[in-house]
Protein backbone atom coordinates (compact mmCIF):
# COMPACT_ATOMS: atom_id res chain seq x y z
CA UNK A 1 0.00 0.00 0.00
CA UNK A 2 2.80 2.42 0.89
CA UNK A 3 4.45 2.33 -2.53
CA UNK A 4 1.19 2.38 -4.45
CA UNK A 5 -0.24 5.38 -2.59
CA UNK A 6 3.08 7.24 -2.77
CA UNK A 7 3.25 6.60 -6.51
CA UNK A 8 -0.38 7.65 -6.97
CA UNK A 9 0.09 10.89 -5.04
CA UNK A 10 3.28 11.64 -6.98
CA UNK A 11 1.59 11.01 -10.33
CA UNK A 12 -1.34 13.22 -9.37
CA UNK A 13 1.02 16.07 -8.46
CA UNK A 14 4.01 15.55 -10.74
CA UNK A 15 2.96 18.52 -12.87
CA UNK A 16 3.46 20.77 -9.84
CA UNK A 17 6.92 19.32 -9.20
CA UNK A 18 7.86 19.85 -12.85
CA UNK A 19 6.61 23.44 -12.67
CA UNK A 20 8.84 24.02 -9.63
CA UNK A 21 11.77 22.49 -11.50
CA UNK A 22 11.18 24.83 -14.44
CA UNK A 23 10.80 28.03 -12.41
CA UNK A 24 13.46 30.66 -13.10
CA UNK A 25 15.05 30.42 -9.64
CA UNK A 26 15.60 26.65 -9.88
CA UNK A 27 16.67 26.86 -13.53
CA UNK A 28 19.34 29.46 -12.71
CA UNK A 29 20.38 27.54 -9.60
CA UNK A 30 20.98 24.46 -11.74
CA UNK A 31 22.86 26.43 -14.39
CA UNK A 32 24.95 28.23 -11.78
CA UNK A 33 23.69 31.60 -13.03
CA UNK A 34 21.47 32.49 -10.08
CA UNK A 35 22.35 35.97 -8.81
CA UNK A 36 24.13 35.86 -5.45
CA UNK A 37 21.51 38.17 -3.91
CA UNK A 38 18.77 35.67 -4.77
CA UNK A 39 20.71 32.78 -3.23
CA UNK A 40 21.43 34.81 -0.07
CA UNK A 41 17.72 35.55 0.26
CA UNK A 42 16.87 31.91 -0.24
CA UNK A 43 19.42 30.78 2.37
CA UNK A 44 17.97 33.18 4.93
CA UNK A 45 14.38 32.07 4.32
CA UNK A 46 15.28 28.39 4.14
CA UNK A 47 17.26 28.54 7.39
CA UNK A 48 14.19 30.00 9.12
CA UNK A 49 12.06 27.29 7.54
CA UNK A 50 14.48 24.52 8.54
CA UNK A 51 14.37 25.66 12.16
CA UNK A 52 10.59 25.18 12.09
CA UNK A 53 11.05 21.84 10.31
CA UNK A 54 13.37 20.70 13.12
CA UNK A 55 10.80 21.72 15.73
CA UNK A 56 8.10 19.79 13.86
CA UNK A 57 10.32 16.69 13.92
CA UNK A 58 10.86 17.25 17.63
CA UNK A 59 7.09 17.34 18.19
CA UNK A 60 6.70 14.16 16.13
CA UNK A 61 9.43 12.53 18.20
CA UNK A 62 7.74 13.63 21.42
CA UNK A 63 4.36 12.29 20.30
CA UNK A 64 5.77 9.04 18.91
CA UNK A 65 3.91 5.97 20.09
CA UNK A 66 6.63 3.42 19.61
CA UNK A 67 10.32 3.06 20.16
CA UNK A 68 10.77 2.53 16.40
CA UNK A 69 9.17 5.92 15.69
CA UNK A 70 11.40 7.58 18.28
CA UNK A 71 14.46 6.32 16.43
CA UNK A 72 13.03 7.28 13.03
CA UNK A 73 12.22 10.83 14.07
CA UNK A 74 15.56 11.18 15.83
CA UNK A 75 17.25 10.26 12.53
CA UNK A 76 15.04 12.68 10.58
CA UNK A 77 15.73 15.42 13.11
CA UNK A 78 19.45 14.77 12.80
CA UNK A 79 19.12 15.08 9.01
CA UNK A 80 17.52 18.52 9.23
CA UNK A 81 20.14 19.61 11.77
CA UNK A 82 22.79 18.69 9.17
CA UNK A 83 20.91 20.84 6.66
CA UNK A 84 20.97 23.71 9.15
CA UNK A 85 24.74 23.26 9.49
CA UNK A 86 25.01 23.43 5.71
CA UNK A 87 22.98 26.64 5.72
CA UNK A 88 25.17 28.08 8.48
CA UNK A 89 28.14 27.41 6.23
CA UNK A 90 26.41 29.09 3.30
CA UNK A 91 25.45 32.02 5.51
CA UNK A 92 29.06 32.50 6.59
CA UNK A 93 30.36 32.13 3.04
CA UNK A 94 27.75 34.43 1.53
CA UNK A 95 27.74 36.87 4.48
CA UNK A 96 24.10 36.36 5.44
CA UNK A 97 23.23 37.33 9.01
CA UNK A 98 20.58 34.75 9.88
CA UNK A 99 19.85 36.39 13.22
CA UNK A 100 18.53 39.58 11.62
CA UNK A 101 16.68 38.08 8.65
CA UNK A 102 12.96 38.70 8.64
CA UNK A 103 10.92 35.80 7.29
CA UNK A 104 8.69 36.52 4.31
CA UNK A 105 4.94 36.11 4.61
CA UNK A 106 4.97 32.84 2.63
CA UNK A 107 7.67 31.47 4.93
CA UNK A 108 5.67 32.45 8.00
CA UNK A 109 2.49 30.95 6.54
CA UNK A 110 4.08 27.58 5.85
CA UNK A 111 6.08 27.36 9.07
CA UNK A 112 3.04 28.44 11.08
CA UNK A 113 0.94 25.75 9.41
CA UNK A 114 3.63 23.15 9.92
CA UNK A 115 4.04 23.91 13.62
CA UNK A 116 0.28 24.03 14.27
CA UNK A 117 -0.06 20.58 12.72
CA UNK A 118 2.94 19.24 14.65
CA UNK A 119 1.69 20.64 17.96
CA UNK A 120 -1.63 18.86 17.47
CA UNK A 121 0.10 15.60 18.35
CA UNK A 122 -1.04 13.67 15.28
CA UNK A 123 2.23 12.20 14.02
CA UNK A 124 0.66 11.05 10.75
CA UNK A 125 -0.63 14.52 9.94
CA UNK A 126 2.75 15.99 10.83
CA UNK A 127 4.42 13.61 8.39
CA UNK A 128 1.81 14.45 5.75
CA UNK A 129 2.54 18.17 6.18
CA UNK A 130 6.31 17.63 5.91
CA UNK A 131 6.56 14.99 3.18
CA UNK A 132 5.84 17.21 0.14
CA UNK A 133 8.80 19.45 0.97
CA UNK A 134 11.21 16.56 1.39
CA UNK A 135 9.98 14.82 -1.74
CA UNK A 136 10.16 18.04 -3.81
CA UNK A 137 13.70 18.89 -2.68
CA UNK A 138 14.86 15.34 -3.46
CA UNK A 139 13.21 15.54 -6.90
CA UNK A 140 14.69 18.94 -7.73
CA UNK A 141 18.15 17.96 -6.53
CA UNK A 142 18.09 14.71 -8.50
CA UNK A 143 16.77 16.34 -11.66
CA UNK A 144 19.33 19.15 -11.55
CA UNK A 145 22.11 16.62 -11.00
CA UNK A 146 20.92 14.64 -14.04
CA UNK A 147 20.68 17.74 -16.21
CA UNK A 148 24.12 19.00 -15.26
CA UNK A 149 26.14 15.91 -14.25
CA UNK A 150 29.59 17.44 -14.73
CA UNK A 151 28.80 21.13 -14.46
CA UNK A 152 30.68 22.54 -11.45
CA UNK A 153 29.63 25.97 -10.24
CA UNK A 154 28.82 27.98 -7.15
CA UNK A 155 25.65 26.00 -6.36
CA UNK A 156 26.93 22.50 -7.17
CA UNK A 157 27.23 21.57 -3.49
CA UNK A 158 23.57 22.50 -2.89
CA UNK A 159 22.53 20.26 -5.78
CA UNK A 160 24.78 17.45 -4.57
CA UNK A 161 23.22 17.50 -1.09
CA UNK A 162 19.62 17.31 -2.31
CA UNK A 163 20.43 14.81 -5.07
CA UNK A 164 22.22 12.48 -2.65
CA UNK A 165 21.02 8.99 -1.79
CA UNK A 166 21.10 9.97 1.89
CA UNK A 167 18.60 12.80 1.31
CA UNK A 168 16.41 10.48 -0.77
CA UNK A 169 16.60 8.02 2.13
CA UNK A 170 15.35 10.65 4.56
CA UNK A 171 12.46 11.54 2.24
CA UNK A 172 11.53 7.86 2.00
CA UNK A 173 11.82 7.46 5.79
CA UNK A 174 9.37 10.34 6.29
CA UNK A 175 6.92 8.82 3.80
CA UNK A 176 7.19 5.48 5.58
CA UNK A 177 6.57 7.16 8.95
CA UNK A 178 3.37 8.67 7.52
CA UNK A 179 2.10 5.26 6.45
CA UNK A 180 3.11 3.62 9.71
CA UNK A 181 1.28 6.31 11.68
CA UNK A 182 -1.91 5.64 9.75
CA UNK A 183 -1.76 1.89 10.23
CA UNK A 184 -2.26 2.26 13.99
Amino acid sequence: MTAKLSEQLWQENEDLARACLECRFVHHLGEGTLPAKAFRGYIAQDAYFLEAFSRAYAFALAYSKSREWIFQFAELLNGVLKELDLHDGYAAEWKVDLSTTEPMEATLDYTGFLLRVAQSGDVGETCAAMTPCMRLYAYIGQQLARRHPHHQHTYSEWIKVYASPSFEGLAMKLELAFFQAHEC
